[in-house]
């Protein structure tokens, strides 16, 4: 008699577990490393530029602007490859997943910005070979910046990178932040369906996310520099929590002021 399937959702939670579980025995030195890179550039009013196509912009949205979350980072999503909910027609997937793999778009993008080597950049990208994302990488590089990179080392390394350079994001980084999602990244798989479902590095990544996000609100608090938070009203009331909130806007728009100067 056969072994009847795994349960989907017990596969997806026991997946879920596995990445966190990887991400806290390998990845916390590593964490702490950026989180303390960045600290240092926001203490020095500059920024952490934060980057990624597709569905990686869930985690550049992750990181700011939203509860829990102070100025300090830049979040830079571009509509054309991120803006996915028309799926087919004027701006569809096709077409954004055409352009994130276009040469080129690095210097394009940066010459935006009045950019400092005290600068630093996160780029996030699952697959790590999309070449917007690599190219975005290698002229922060070129810059001056320190580049971090979050990505899934097992699915970039069973990938192919779109790069002209062949390389990967995790090999033009300074450091690598894995978020340990599986090589394909879906996790689950059903009995007749042959093709897994259910992505673990929204969630994977994500955490990772945050764990940067509470070391560097530790790190500014220690060296007397504590964040604006936007916080709901529930942990100090509404009037409190309006008053944060457009001192935290505030604050982000004087510290980005510096990029157009």
């Amino acid at each position: 008699m056969s072994e009847s399937p795994r349960d989907p959702l017990s596969q997806y939670l026991d997946a879920a577990r596995s990445a966190l579980d990887a991400i806290e025995a390998t990845q916390l030195g590593p964490i702490r490393e950026a989180a303390r890179r960045f600290a240092d550039a926001i203490l020095a009013d500059r920024l952490v530029h934060v980057f990624g196509t597709g569905h990686s912009r869930m985690a550049v949205e992750e990181l700011f602007p939203r509860y829990g979350s102070f100025p300090g980072f830049h979040p830079i999503v571009e509509l054309s490859m991120t803006f996915h909910n028309p799926v087919v027609g004027a701006n569809g997937q096709r077409q954004a997943m055409f352009l994130e793999n276009v040469q080129g778009f690095g210097p394009v993008l940066w010459r935006n910005f009045v950019t400092d080597p005290r600068d630093c950049l996160l780029a996030i990208s699952t697959s790590g070979c999309n070449a917007v994302t690599i190219d975005v990488a290698l002229e922060a590089r070129r810059l001056g910046m320190a580049v971090v990179a979050l990505t899934s080392v097992a699915h970039s390394e069973a990938s192919t990178s779109r790069h002209s350079s062949g390389e990967k994001l995790h090999e033009v980084a300074d450091l690598v932040l894995d978020q340990k999602a599986p090589a394909g990244d879906s996790a689950v798989w059903i009995e007749g369906l042959p093709t897994p479902v259910s992505p673990i590095s929204s969630v994977s990544g994500c955490t990772i996310i945050n764990l940067i996000k509470a070391e560097v609100a530790r790190l500014l608090t220690a060296a007397g520099r504590p964040p604006k938070v936007l916080t709901a009203s529930c942990h100090v009331g509404a009037d409190r929590a309006r008053e944060l909130f457009e001192q935290t806007y505030d604050d982000y728009r004087r510290r980005v002021g510096v990029l157009y100067r």
